[in-house]
């Protein structure tokens, strides 16, 4: 009878676990309930997530970059305590695999709401990895219930007078009305 034997090898050094870090890039001109719930689900996979406000200038936003911050920061802030996962919220003008090195990002997480946005996001995906390989992509499916909302929406349904209330945070809901009040035909 032969007896069967097994042989144990280790894999991966003794050292401390790495932080898993993130980066999550856009304009959040506004920030919408879309945007907050793939900060969250990121949140829970990742230990330090990087929020980057991108300035785009090619964009004309609605609020300036220092405003975008602002409010990410105000609604990032729950989802940290939620979560347990360190948040920050960094404006950035660079290409996003500058910026994701430069806050030793592993992974670019993006949030996909439609086949639309999949086109696109392949795309830019390619690019990305042809850029830096050692930088991952992790997509996040948006929840059935924002998989619609985007901020090019918001911004022209609350322009229009119409509710946006159900499409972005209390404060944000605030602010945009406001900026749309002072400056109706701006955008």
């Amino acid at each position: 009878m032969s007896r069967a034997w097994t042989r144990r090898v280790r894999l991966m050094p003794d050292i401390s676990p790495r932080l898993r870090s993130g980066v999550y890039p856009g304009t959040f001109d506004p920030v919408t309930n879309g945007h907050l719930d793939v900060i969250h689900r990121a949140a829970r996979i990742l230990d330090r997530l990087v929020i980057g406000v991108a300035r785009n200038i090619g964009k004309s936003p609605l609020f300036p970059l220092e405003e975008r911050v602002e409010l990410v920061e105000a609604e990032a802030r729950t989802i940290s305590a939620q979560t347990g996962t360190v948040i920050e919220v960094v404006p950035f003008e660079s290409l996003l695999v500058s910026f994701a090195r430069e806050v030793d990002a592993q992974v670019i997480v993006r949030g996909l709401r439609a086949v639309t946005d999949f086109d696109y996001e392949f795309q830019m995906a390619g690019m990305n990895r042809r850029l830096d390989p050692e930088i991952e992509l992790l997509f996040l499916m948006a929840s059935e219930g924002n998989h619609f909302i985007s901020s090019r929406f918001v911004k022209e349904i609350a322009r229009l007078g119409g509710d946006i209330s159900t499409f972005v945070p209390r404060l944000t809901l605030q602010r945009t009305l406001e900026r749309v009040r002072q400056h109706p035909r701006d955008q």
